[in-house]
Order: C-alpha cells, then sequence, then structure tokens
C-alpha cells in the first residue's frame, strides 16, 4: 500500500467513525439525562460542567476537570455556536430552562459535536504528520507525486512536471482527494 493510500485509508469516512468518533457518541449516550429543562441558571452551568467532565474524561483523559474550568470551556463552545446563529449564550440559558429548541438535550449534543470536531482535526493532523513530516521538503514533494499520479489526468490544474509547486501545500491536496472521494462514495450511495 502506498503512503497516499494508507494516508486515505485513515482520513476514510468509515476509519474516522470507527476510530475516532464512535467513542463521543457512546459518551454522549452514556450520560443520564433527566430532564431537557433546568430550573436556573446555576443549575444549567451545573449540568453543562458535569457533562462536559463526563465527556472529558470518558475521550480525552481520565483526569477530570474543576467545576468552573469545565463550565468556562463548555460556555465558550455554547456561545461560539449561538453566535453562528445569530445568538448568544443568554438564549442557551433560555432554551436550557424551557425546553426550547431541544432544551439541554442540543445543548449536550452541541458539546459532543465540538468534541467530536476537534477529535476529527487532531487525527488528521495525526495522520499527515506521521506520513510526510512536516519538516521534510522531499517528502512533501514525493506525496504530491504520489497524488498527481493517482489523480491522473482528472486535474486541469496540477502541473505533473513541477509538484515542488505543491509541496507545501500538501495537506490541502491530499485534503480535496479525501473530500473528492468523500463525495462521490456518497452519490454512489444514493444509486
Amino acid at each position: 500500500m502506498t503512503i497516499l493510500n494508507k494516508i486515505l485509508h485513515e482520513l476514510d469516512e468509515n476509519y474516522i467513525v470507527k476510530h475516532v468518533t464512535k467513542q463521543h457518541d457512546k459518551a454522549r449516550i452514556q450520560y443520564p439525562l433527566t430532564s431537557i429543562t433546568v430550573s436556573s441558571d446555576t443549575e444549567f452551568d451545573d449540568v453543562i460542567a458535569d457533562y462536559y467532565n463526563h465527556h472529558f474524561t470518558k475521550c480525552i483523559s481520565s483526569g477530570g476537570l474543576t467545576r468552573a474550568e469545565a463550565a468556562g470551556r463548555a460556555k465558550e463552545i455554547i456561545n461560539k455556536e449561538y453566535g453562528r446563529k445569530g445568538m448568544d449564550k443568554l438564549n442557551a440559558y433560555t432554551d436550557g430552562k424551557n425546553g426550547t429548541n431541544g432544551g439541554m438535550r442540543a445543548i449536550q449534543d452541541i458539546l459532543m459535536e465540538y468534541f467530536k470536531d476537534e477529535a476529527v482535526i487532531r487525527h488528521i493532523r495525526d495522520v499527515l504528520d506521521r506520513y510526510v513530516a512536516p519538516t521534510s521538503f522531499d517528502e512533501q514533494v514525493a506525496i504530491v507525486k504520489e497524488l498527481i499520479h493517482k489523480v491522473g489526468s482528472r486535474s486541469t490544474y496540477l502541473d505533473a512536471n513541477q509538484p515542488e509547486h505543491y509541496a507545501r501545500n500538501y495537506k490541502e491536496l491530499i485534503r480535496g482527494l479525501a473530500d473528492s472521494i468523500k463525495a462521490q462514495a456518497t452519490k454512489f450511495r444514493r444509486l
């Protein structure tokens, strides 16, 4: 198996689910949620801190965080996600208290998705750095040559005679190829 094929294997969606994200789904399921609502801001903070610590200790490190550290990190994530929707953490507190927009269950899902996304990013970075040394221009040129050979005439953007021009962008090229393969696989599954 070539280096590029090894990389693509470890960046494959099924591989990532099996080896990276599945544990996060398990951690989410294992957390007992007795209600989708909370009665106060303090209870909201307690629940997100407890869930953050639960997920953190199941998937990241066996040593938990202090309540303040866990709540602070969880609030940052929640605030960022609500910010993408044009809202803020006050909306999250309201959702938690009233059960709107999925209540606390949705709040925990936001935290789980964050953990999963971060795990995938770290996995991709690790795979690329494990197979191609970040400081080796020669390895980067070699992987670009392999990539150009793999895509062949399908790419009108890459000059097969000048792989060194793309060497420093090898990570983006590999991610692009992996995304393209994933998109094609998705199309075939629909048929």
